[in-house]
């Protein structure tokens, strides 16, 4: 696949940040040791069902092991040892540590785009990437748009690509037919490589969403049944075809031109949640940005709102992309707000939904099915 020792599995994104030891000083956690019932995963009762999921416990995850003593350590004594951490929510969070998506020759930056993100996040683009070219080696490079600034917090364009964890990924078009941002159209999307890409996705990584225009997730749905996709599992990953609000693939205005992708980052969403509070007390991190919605009462002026939520009438233009200070009465404003990270209970990654079975077209990789990914940790 591209990396001959890549396996679509769950262990692609966790041997990718083996690629990070040296970085985060991790040491490997100890093999055996079997966990004591209660810490894993209920077994799904059918494939829709979701539960915890746990990292193996041979992946370079040991920081999660450790004591928050341990932690506010290496706050002290080497930060960089923490690795990449997401902290926050997508729309009012943070990146630390950032890892930059280099160029390659799978893969172009788009003009002007931020490609930092988390360990986790850089790991699982190129992994979706690698598996259209396993199956499609004649591949054109692929435009990667914003994924978070190098130390995340608030991205001119976006409302959320705050915290490493959200990316915008283009289309695979037809020869001539588009480039970068361009609207993607049943004449123009070449959808046999959209169509992998986006099975890669939701089977081979942890996608928490993916935003995508409903005229093209028809495009792709039509595609993936006229290929023999189970139509059951499809029915469940496209929100438009039933309307699920559990659905992955999510239909939002301005998404005709690419794919906004969110991980889910068990590792660097869970250390950073643990060690943020360390790193502001420490200084080396300021509070996030956090927005509040404030509708705007008859009267109401920027200074009244800066003092009552404490940040600055510039702030709060900039949020809001005003030109003047002048408030419309009844209209709602993101107002900025400076604040430790909300308190959060330990990340739970659901299962991911994965179909019942492989089309002739996409055999050439080797999918990982339920058991592969979730048996181990029943068996142990």
């Amino acid at each position: 696949m591209g990396r001959s020792d890549k396996q679509c599995s769950v262990n692609v994104m966790l041997r990718g940040l083996e690629l990070f030891a040296g970085l985060w000083l991790v040491a490997w956690p100890p093999f055996g040791g079997a966990l004591p019932p209660s810490s894993l995963p209920a077994r799904p009762a059918d494939t829709g069902t979701t539960a915890a999921a746990r990292p193996a416990d041979n992946a370079p995850t040991s920081l999660l092991h450790e004591s928050d003593e341990e932690l506010a350590r290496r706050v002290e004594s080497d930060p960089s040892s923490l690795g990449s951490l997401s902290i926050g929510r997508p729309g009012g969070g943070k990146l630390f540590n950032g890892v930059a998506l280099e160029p390659g020759p799978r893969w172009d930056i788009a003009p002007g785009a931020d490609s930092w993100g988390t360990a986790e996040t850089i790991e699982a683009i190129k992994t979706a990437i690698d598996i259209v070219y396993e199956l499609f080696p004649e591949t054109s490079p692929l435009s990667i748009g914003d994924i978070s600034s190098h130390d995340g917090g608030r991205l001119h364009r976006h409302e959320s690509h705050q915290a490493g964890r959200d990316a915008d990924i283009g289309f695979y078009y037809k020869p001539g037919k588009g480039t970068w941002f361009t609207p993607g159209t049943a004449a123009n999307m070449d959808l046999p490589r959209n169509w992998a890409l986006v099975r890669a996705l939701l089977v081979c990584t942890d996608v928490e969403v993916i935003f995508l225009d409903t005229r093209v997730q028809r495009l792709l749905y039509q595609y993936a049944l006229s290929i023999s996709e189970d139509k059951t599992w499809l029915d469940k990953v496209f929100q438009f075809s039933r309307g699920a609000r559990t659905a992955i693939i999510q239909h939002l205005p301005n998404h005709r031109t690419h794919y906004h992708v969110r991980f889910y980052n068990p590792v660097a969403q869970e250390l950073g949640r643990r060690a943020h509070p360390m790193l502001v007390e420490a200084g080396i991190l300021e509070p996030p940005v956090f927005s509040v919605a404030h509708v705007v009462r008859p009267g109401q002026t920027l200074g009244q709102l800066a003092a009552r939520y404490g940040t600055s009438v510039r702030a709060i233009m900039q949020a809001n992309g005003l030109a003047s200070t002048a408030l419309r009465a009844g209209r709602a404003y993101r107002i900025p707000v400076k604040g430790t990270a909300p308190p959060a209970e330990p990340l739970v990654v659901p299962l991911r939904t994965l179909p019942e079975y492989t089309p002739a077209t996409m055999s050439a990789v080797d999918w990982p099915t339920y058991e592969s990914l979730y048996d181990p940790l029943w068996e142990r």
